[in-house]
C-alpha cells in the first residue's frame, strides 16, 4: 500500500505512479493529473479544492494508492460549517460533534459519527411503521386485490396484502447503517474508530443493509427521533458528499471527498439568508433565495444563476451575492469574478454588488464601474478565526446587503 499526500491548492507534486491510477485521478478529478512529458511512468498531482482521502487498486498492483488531500482550513472549522449549512438553528457551535485529537479531515469525519451514532442508539433502535407488501397465508392488513389477481389468479391462500409494520428497519435507522458502511469502506480511518464502527454495525444488524446505486431513504425531524438528529445529518454528509466510489473498467476507486467550494458557498449564503431575514423578520420582511434563475438579456436567452438574490417588501430584487472559495492573490482578485457580478447587477437593476472571497488582502474593497456607476463589493471571511468572527463578518456582509441602492 503506497499513500500520497497532498495539500489543498498547494504546488504540483511529481512521483512515480501507474498509469492506470493517474488516468483514474484525473477522470474522476480527484486531483489535477497529468503524464509527465519527458518521464514515462511520472506523473504531476496539484490538489484543487476537493479534500479527503481515495483509494485505487490496480489489478495485478502492489496495493491499493491512497491520495490524501489535507485541507488548509482547521478540521473543527469545516464540521462548524458542515453544522451551520444543515441547520443554521442548531449548527454544531457547542461541541456535541466530537473531532478529538484527529487532525486529518476522514479520521475526524468517522470519529464523529461513531460518537453520534453511539449517542443516538443508548437508548435503542428507535422503531416506526412502514408499510410493508407480502404473500402470506392469513390475511393481516388490506388485500392488493389486483396483485392476488394477476399473481394468484384470484385463488386463496395465499394472500397478497399490504400492511403497516412496527419495526427498527425504518428509514432513520438505514440512513445511520449506510453511513456506517461507507465509512468502514473507506481509507484511513483509524483502528480504534474502526472498531467502533464495527460495534456500531452489530446494534443495526437487523436494519436492511444498504446496496450500491440505490437511493438512501429520506427522513423528516420530528419529536420522536429528535435523540436522532444530528446522527442523521452527519450521516447524510457522509453520504451526499463528493464521494469517489467507482470501478472505472479493472479499477477500483473508494474514498470521501469534500468540495470546498461547495462546502464555503452553502455556509455563506446560508448564513446570510438567516440573518437578513431575521433582521427583517414581520410582514413585508425581506426574503433570500438561493440559485434563484434570471436571465441577462431580454429574450431570456441566457439564464444566471447567482448564488444569493435577496428580495425587498414589494417583491423586487434589492441585492446580490456571489460566494468564491478563492485567496486573493498579490495583484488582487480574479477580474472574471468583477465582470460576472457586474453582469447581475445589469440585469437585475442594482447600484451595488456583493462577492464574498474565503480569505483576501483586505477585509473590503469595492471599485465603481465607469460610465456605469455600478459599485461592486469584495468581502473577505477568514476561516482561520472562531465562529463567533465570522458570524460577526456575515452580519457586516448582511448590513451592507439591506442598504444597497436600485438603479
Amino acid at each position: 500500500m503506497r499513500s500520497v499526500e497532498l495539500v489543498e491548492h498547494a504546488p504540483a507534486t511529481r512521483l512515480a505512479l501507474p498509469d492506470a491510477v493517474g488516468r483514474a485521478l484525473a477522470a474522476l478529478r480527484v486531483v489535477e493529473a497529468n503524464p509527465d512529458p519527458y518521464t514515462p511512468g511520472h506523473w504531476t498531482l496539484r490538489a484543487g479544492s476537493k479534500v479527503g482521502a481515495v483509494a485505487v487498486t490496480a489489478p495485478g498492483g502492489d496495493g491499493p494508492v491512497t491520495v490524501r488531500v489535507t485541507p488548509k482550513v482547521p478540521v473543527a472549522r469545516i464540521f462548524f460549517l458542515l453544522g451551520y449549512s444543515a441547520d443554521p438553528r442548531r449548527s454544531w457551535r457547542d461541541g456535541e460533534v466530537e473531532v478529538a485529537e484527529h487532525r486529518d479531515l476522514l479520521p475526524a469525519l468517522a470519529h464523529a459519527v461513531e460518537r453520534q451514532v453511539d449517542r443516538a442508539l443508548r437508548q435503542g433502535l428507535l422503531q416506526g411503521y412502514r408499510e410493508t407488501e407480502a404473500s402470506a397465508l392469513v390475511v393481516r392488513g388490506r388485500i392488493r386485490e389486483a396483485e392476488q389477481i394477476r399473481r394468484r389468479f384470484g385463488t386463496m391462500p395465499p394472500v397478497e396484502v399490504a400492511y403497516d409494520e412496527f419495526t427498527t428497519d425504518i428509514a432513520e435507522n438505514r440512513i445511520l447503517r449506510a453511513a456506517v458502511e461507507r465509512l468502514l469502506r473507506l481509507p484511513g480511518v483509524p483502528r480504534d474508530v474502526r472498531r467502533r464502527l464495527l460495534h456500531q454495525r452489530a446494534r443495526l444488524t437487523d436494519v436492511t443493509a444498504p446496496v450500491r446505486g440505490q437511493v438512501i431513504p429520506d427522513w423528516r425531524p420530528t419529536r420522536l427521533n429528535a435523540r436522532y438528529h444530528r446522527a442523521l445529518r452527519l450521516a447524510r454528509v457522509v453520504l451526499d458528499g463528493a464521494s469517489a466510489e467507482h470501478t472505472p473498467g479493472d479499477l477500483r476507486v473508494d474514498g470521501f471527498l469534500f468540495d470546498m467550494n461547495k462546502l464555503f458557498e452553502d455556509f455563506v449564503t446560508t448564513a446570510l439568508r438567516e440573518t437578513v431575514q431575521d433582521r427583517g423578520r414581520g410582514p413585508g420582511g425581506y426574503v433570500a433565495r438561493l440559485q434563484d434563475p434570471h436571465h441577462l438579456d431580454e429574450a431570456a436567452v441566457i439564464r444566471m444563476r447567482p448564488d444569493l438574490v435577496l428580495y425587498g417588501p414589494d417583491g423586487t430584487p434589492c441585492a446580490v451575492v456571489d460566494a468564491k472559495y478563492k485567496a486573493g492573490r498579490p495583484g488582487g482578485y480574479p477580474d472574471a469574478d468583477l465582470y460576472q457580478m457586474l453582469a447581475y447587477c445589469t440585469a437585475l437593476g442594482l447600484r451595488e454588488g456583493h462577492l464574498v472571497y474565503a480569505k483576501g488582502n483586505a477585509p473590503h474593497t469595492s471599485h465603481r464601474v465607469r460610465h456605469a456607476g455600478i459599485v461592486l463589493h469584495q468581502h473577505a471571511l477568514d476561516l482561520d478565526q472562531e465562529p463567533a468572527g465570522l458570524l460577526a463578518g456575515i452580519e457586516e456582509v448582511a448590513g451592507r446587503l439591506m442598504n444597497t441602492p436600485r438603479v
